[in-house]
């Protein structure tokens, strides 16, 4: 019985740390013993668009696209679609009238964990494009609905992962979010499991955000990683500079917090300590002395204001999510990371890192992973989790604008010029910068940080030009570039996108931007064949 992972575009999920300092040991688990999402076989629907049938309204194109491609979704004819998918989420772009579909293959009212699909639907109504994943053959080999095999419910699940990581991890402290499970049918060496999707998120006694997949059939760990990697007062920021930003009065204390943007923007301090979010920065008067919680709180006003004149998003969830930022976490912490409620900063020892808040790039790539979780969800394992860096890593770049640097202001402070990444460069700093150099060990989550080379050197082509690996690409300028790439993040990638994914969704980001002969379709084109990405 077995399945394989058709991909339409293929691609693998979310959240991720800045740093990945030195080589990780390779993983012995067992429980990861193979990658996620294998046996993908990827299928380009993106050719000619489908005139949909005048006077339907746009479900009904949907369900009548899929209709017409059954063949490429392994369905047989007399399979009824609307049964075997579902839509679970619709939005317009403002900016081009298209509209865009995400949706998920279900196995019997259960939903097949990365089978998602981007469906994109032009201003005059007719379907261009479909990306993401499905699983073959799956309906006709399965003799009866796994279901029937759950012997366990979500709870237990989530004791079973709260007991793996305790074993391996020691006694837990209080989880940051709330643990729920939900149901999938999860792909394992080609067999669908019935399995909980759950997750471990503390911060004693380390910083933990582990995902696992647990047996409803006998509550197994069928896979787990860790999706958390080590890694208008006015005031002087870390390396020096005087910034402005707002703040709160309450009585006659000022508050390191903002009204004004969304939610509110609000930066905290641990003292030191683990406990999260930490005690909100007071001061006796507006202007504030402490260094990397002035960085914190004006990069994040500056993250948000970014996101909102460039892509008209309204915070990291496009509804005014309140940013909440906690600095001088724990004692020397070399690494920022995003937690799935918030952005958190360490103080470096001096010598790798120095307070990581100090730079725009920092910030930006981590609140970054806070819209990757709201909109394509890229699995933050193997090639999606190294889109998942790569997209961080782009958009944090664009925010500051000033190189191709990634971290130049807080790593190796005594080290002059030095940065953890470059996107001009990426082997300067031990990345490949072509789809064949790429890694494929089990380190760094299947090389989450080292291969994000890849997409950000098809990005830094796209956007400044040049000729590379015997492929000339003309630049179309780091705007028009980081517009196409955000679009393709937010509409079309799903979560098992993989980089031959990524290349066919920035093309039809570019395509639905600024039409297909367009200069920018080809220096996308162009950039992705120069990576060797096809």
């Amino acid at each position: 019985m077995k399945k394989s992972l058709a991909s339409l575009l293929a691609g693998i999920v979310a959240l991720g740390s800045f740093a990945s300092v030195g080589a990780a040991a390779e993983s012995n688990d067992p429980s990861n013993s193979g990658e996620l999402f294998t046996s993908s076989s990827p299928i380009s629907l993106t050719d000619q668009a489908w005139k949909a049938p005048a006077g339907a309204n746009p479900e009904d194109k949907v369900w009548g696209y899929l209709e017409s491609v059954k063949g490429n979704l392994s369905l047989s004819a007399k399979d009824n679609v609307r049964s075997k998918f579902q839509i679970t989420e619709q939005k317009t772009n403002v900016k081009t009238g298209s509209q865009h579909y995400r949706l998920s293959q279900y196995i019997s009212g259960i939903p097949v964990y990365g089978a998602d699909q981007t469906l994109h639907i032009d201003k005059s109504g007719n379907v261009t494009s479909l990306l993401g994943s499905v699983v073959e053959d799956v309906y006709q080999s399965i003799p009866q609905p796994l279901i029937q095999l759950k012997t366990i419910s979500g709870t237990e699940a989530i004791s079973a992962a709260t007991h793996d990581a305790t074993l391996t991890y020691g006694l837990l402290g209080e989880s940051q979010i709330a643990p729920a499970a939900q149901l999938y049918y999860f792909i394992v060496e080609g067999e669908p499991k019935l399995a909980y999707k759950t997750e471990v998120n503390v911060l004693e006694p380390e910083p933990l955000r582990i995902r696992y997949f647990i047996s409803a059939e006998d509550g197994s760990v069928l896979f787990k990683y860790n999706i958390l990697e080590d890694l208008t007062g006015t005031g002087t920021g870390v390396n020096g500079d005087t910034k402005t930003f707002e703040t709160r009065l309450s009585g006659s204390t000022y508050q390191l917090y903002d009204s004004t943007r969304g939610k509110g923007i609000a930066t905290y301090t641990a003292k030191n300590r683990t406990s999260l979010p930490g005690t909100l920065l007071t001061s006796s008067s507006n202007v504030w002395t402490d260094k990397a919680a002035v960085d914190a709180h004006a990069y994040a006003e500056k993250t948000y204001d970014y996101y909102l004149q460039h892509f008209g998003r309204n915070s990291l969830d496009n509804n005014g999510l309140q940013i909440r930022s906690t600095v001088h976490y724990y004692t020397s912490y070399n690494n920022a990371f995003w937690n799935g409620t918030q952005i958190v900063f360490g103080d470096g020892d001096g010598v790798t890192f120095k307070e990581l808040s100090g730079d725009l790039d920092v910030v930006g790539h981590e609140l970054t992973h806070g819209v990757t979780e709201n909109t394509a969800n890229l699995e933050y394992y193997g090639e999606p989790g190294a889109l998942n860096e790569s997209f961080s890593d782009i958009i944090g770049n664009s925010i500051e604008g000033d190189n191709w640097l990634i971290g130049d202001d807080v790593y190796t402070p005594g080290v002059a010029g030095d940065a953890l990444r470059s996107l001009a460069n990426p082997p300067l700093y031990n990345q490949p910068d072509k789809y064949s150099n790429r890694y494929t060990g089990t380190s760094d989550n299947g090389g989450v940080h080292t291969n994000s080379g890849i997409n950000n050197k098809a990005f830094y082509l796209a956007a400044q030009g040049g000729t590379f690996n015997g492929v000339t690409v003309t630049g179309i300028g780091r705007e028009d570039a980081v517009q196409i790439y955000y679009n393709a993040l937010v509409y079309y990638l799903t979560t098992s996108s993989n980089f031959s994914a990524a290349r066919t969704a920035v093309i039809q980001s570019a395509t639905e931007l600024f039409g297909a002969g367009s200069a920018q379709v080809a220096a996308v084109t162009q950039a992705y064949n120069a990576v060797g990405v096809h």
